[in-house]
């Protein structure tokens, strides 16, 4: 009785210990992904909305990059948006563009981290102006290269950023569909730069 003691104890020495070593690579593997992800997600929205900050924090408050992940992974993350000196509260605080182009920043910044061969966006710049259309296309065709997009906008912004064009037309009652290859003028080619 005692032997099987003594190895019962000893298979549970070696589990607690193999959860431990797991446990650990795990939060070695949320520290290094919160910290790719925060860096893209500011850089990001700093591209999309200039003179803007945005950083990954966890729920109590506290943002150190160089922190144990376990804490700030657990407790949840929130999004902290910074215009000139003003760090905002909460989200409530900005304009419902505003809010978009943090939410698309943060999933860009989450594709970057796990890209795809293939990425399908619908009307991300529908409650958007043109200039952050003109900057969320810039962004796609500078940071991803070597992904494809399909994107559905009906904004200038996005069309001048593509490299190829699909038009739909509803005319009596027929839809037609047609391709254009799009060179992008020199002014964008120099800002991909």
């Amino acid at each position: 009785l005692l032997t099987k003691q003594k190895k019962v104890l000893k298979d549970k020495a070696n589990i607690e210990r193999v959860v431990a070593e797991w446990d650990k690579k795990k939060q070695e593997a949320l520290r290094i992904a919160w910290q790719r992800v925060n860096k893209s997600f500011g850089e990001i929205f700093s591209t999309l909305l200039h003179n803007a900050n945005a950083k990954l924090t966890s729920l109590n408050g506290h943002y150190d990059a160089d922190r144990a992940p376990k804490d700030l992974v657990l407790a949840g993350l929130e999004i902290k948006v910074q215009f000139g000196s003003l760090w905002k509260e909460t989200l409530d605080e900005l304009s419902g563009g505003q809010r978009s182009l943090a939410g698309l920043s943060l999933v860009l910044a989450l594709l970057q981290y796990s890209p795809a061969p293939l990425y399908i966006l619908d009307e991300v710049d529908a409650a958007l102006d043109m200039s952050h259309t003109q900057n969320i296309g810039l962004v796609i065709r500078k940071s991803f290269r070597n992904a494809q997009f399909i994107i559905v906008s009906l904004k200038d912004g996005m069309f001048s950023n593509a490299n190829v064009l699909f038009t739909t037309k509803f005319v009596n009652g027929i839809s037609t569909v047609s391709r254009a290859e799009n060179v992008p003028n020199k002014k964008h080619k120099d800002k991909e730069k």
